[in-house]
């Protein structure tokens, strides 16, 4: 447990350093990604975004257990 919780923070300490450039990649933004944009309220529904980390982590994940 301990070494999945190092692991997992030296990923976030890797995130941190690389977040300048990883604010210019265009998650967030890709074709299936919802926007409702209302007066008062805007809805912003991720799921293009969702499923292509989700499908990256899932393959990260499997590669480190196998």
């Amino acid at each position: 447990m301990s070494r999945t919780l190092i692991i997992i923070g030296l990923l976030l300490v890797i995130a941190g350093v690389f977040w300048p450039w990883l604010g210019k990649l265009p998650l967030g933004h890709l074709p299936g990604d919802i926007v409702i944009r209302r007066d008062n309220l805007t809805l912003y529904l991720p799921i293009t975004t969702m499923l292509l980390i989700s499908l990256l982590l899932s393959l990260v994940l499997w590669l480190f257990h196998r």
